[in-house]
């Protein structure tokens, strides 16, 4: 759920995009972290696909074999537990600015028309392959977390269309498309240029979702480093990328990273 927020929020921060190419083929990015016994592969992922792209093998799918337990940004529960109702996010117990939340609903609109779905997406499904091979699968943030967040974003978001339709729907479209498109193809720029579109029009939002969230994830693989063991984390491709990415912040604490793919 989170990640689509990203995703909204980074859309709405570049208006103007180019639509993507149609290649079958894919090969996103992939880094690695490692030390005499433990191994960590970091692998930026997209939250919402078309199912289009052959992505999960190869090279992608034989590091995620190599690895003992995958770790995503949260563990968003598939159904509800029992006598608990399937909430809305805006019945939830946040609030959400209104432009955010309305970005939001059209970034997930937007991407729906280009026949991008959240059960497609990459998160989804490394889930449900280390589930069904029995890997553990952990988060590194609880969902309540995320959702306390939501709290901290600013009252107006900059550059946020208003409509949901018109030339603000079809600008935000291009660029799920392009951002989708980048990712098929392992190019770090495209999020690299949202990331500082967004960070001039809302800085408090670039901080809170990226800035932040990006050093405490750094943070988590120092500790994880401690430990024996290979370990494949899956988060958003725009944590990835950029001055304040993840990359960025392991190298402030001594920790060198290489693109492997």
């Amino acid at each position: 759920m989170v990640g689509i927020l990203v995703a909204a929020a980074l859309a709405a921060a570049s208006p103007a995009a180019v639509p993507a190419g149609t290649d079958s083929a894919a090969a996103p990015a992939i880094f690695v972290v490692r030390d005499a016994d433990t191994t960590v592969y970091l692998f930026g992922t997209f939250h919402a696909l078309d199912g289009k792209a052959r992505w999960f093998d190869d090279r992608v799918k034989a590091a995620f074999e190599q690895s003992d337990e995958l770790v995503l940004e949260t563990l968003i529960p598939e159904t509800p537990a029992p006598g608990a109702s399937q909430q809305p996010i805006s019945n939830l117990s946040v609030t959400p600015s209104a432009s955010f939340l309305a970005s939001t609903r059209m970034a997930i609109s937007a991407g729906r028309a280009q026949g991008m779905q959240v059960s497609s997406g990459a998160d989804m499904v490394l889930r449900r392959a280390a589930e069904a091979e029995g890997k553990p699968v952990e988060g590194l943030e609880t969902l309540q977390s995320q959702l306390d967040m939501f709290t901290r974003m600013p009252a107006t978001l900059a550059a946020a269309p208003r409509r949901a339709d018109g030339p603000a729907m079809d600008s935000l479209s291009k660029s799920m498309v392009e951002m989708q498109d980048a990712w098929k193809h392992g190019d770090q720029r495209v999020f690299v240029r949202m990331l500082g579109e967004l960070e001039r029009g809302s800085p408090d939002t670039y901080r809170v979702m990226f800035t932040e969230r990006n050093a405490r994830w750094a943070d988590w693989i120092r500790a994880r480093m401690q430990t024996p063991g290979t370990v494949f984390v899956a988060v958003g491709a725009g944590h990835l990328a950029g001055k304040d990415s993840v990359l960025v912040h392991l190298a402030q604490l001594g920790i060198r990273s290489e693109r492997v793919y």
